[in-house]
């Protein structure tokens, strides 16, 4: 009983401090096996090595490969804090420098099927986190399916990552115009990745703005290279990011060089800048999409 004025004091303080913004920035690609979820997993690490607070969110949800890939077995998903079992704290699992990870739930595919209660549920779940994050960062699925849609519109930075190869170049086109045209996304950046260096990762990029500007209203922002680099797989192998299991390798430092680039980018300073309002824009766009 002592403790209850204490209990009410920290209540109090909740209620008067102001959420701190988040910066949401989604990853995606028009195609699979281009390693979008291995530059997720990299930048995550990276930007966590760095002093900063990151949550990554396992957004695949229908072939979520995130705990696979860093060797980790998560024993609950988003799935039970929707039912209520779990807080969202209690489904979080800790990576590589303090990275933080949601594990995907593939029993909630389409969003615009949740109850109201259920939308409720998850707004109140992001908004009742007391731990502090800096960066939430997204992982969807490839393609062009409602969910990546829906998750690509409620951030507020959108990475799309491409590979030299025409299906790839062909598929994030067609994932650009979407979010251009449809969804009136109107800036997004381009990561070339798997290539030799950065002329021909410019070329690359080159190839993707000449459609764009033709076709779209739409500002592509070439953030850089991953090099192709036998240490990427090495860590793969190892279900290891690269960042931490070989920092000096080609890739990681292109990894920490591009982790650099977000953390100059802008936060977002709006009153609602927040984790729930992530979490209310994703349940919009789904519902709008359905």
């Amino acid at each position: 009983m002592a403790e209850a004025p204490n209990d009410q004091a920290n209540g109090l303080r909740k209620m008067t401090t102001p959420p701190q913004p988040v910066k949401v920035i989604a990853i995606a690609s028009g195609k699979g096996g281009v390693g979008k979820t291995n530059v997720t997993v990299n930048l995550g690490v990276a930007l966590a090595s760095q002093g900063k607070q990151v949550l990554l969110m396992d957004a695949d949800l229908g072939l979520a490969n995130i705990d696979v890939m860093l060797g980790l077995h998560p024993q609950y998903n988003l799935l039970h804090v929707l039912d209520g079992s779990k807080t969202l704290a209690e489904i979080i699992v800790e990576g590589p420098a303090g990275l933080k990870i949601i594990p995907a739930a593939s029993g909630i595919q389409k969003m615009a099927e949740l109850s109201p209660a259920e939308h409720a549920g998850m707004i109140q779940a992001f908004s009742e986190m007391e731990q502090h994050i800096d960066i939430l960062l997204i992982d969807s699925a490839a393609g062009i399916a409602d969910s990546v849609i829906s998750f690509t519109r409620a951030a507020q930075e959108v990475i799309i990552v491409v590979c030299d190869e025409p299906a790839s170049i062909t598929d994030a086109y067609a994932l650009i115009k979407l979010l251009s045209r449809e969804y009136g996304v109107d800036h997004i950046h381009i990561i070339t990745n798997m290539t030799r260096n950065i002329q021909e990762g410019r070329e690359l990029f080159n190839k993707v703005l000449m459609v764009c500007e033709r076709f779209l209203d739409v500002n592509l922002d070439f953030m850089g290279i991953v090099p192709f680099d036998e240490d990427l797989r090495r860590a793969v192998k190892k279900q290891r990011a690269v960042v931490e299991y070989l920092p000096r390798s080609k890739a990681a430092t292109a990894f920490t060089h591009l982790s650099k680039k977000i953390n100059h980018w802008p936060v977002v300073k709006q009153p609602r800048g927040h984790m729930e309002f992530f979490v209310e824009r994703l349940i919009e766009a789904s519902l709008e999409i359905a």
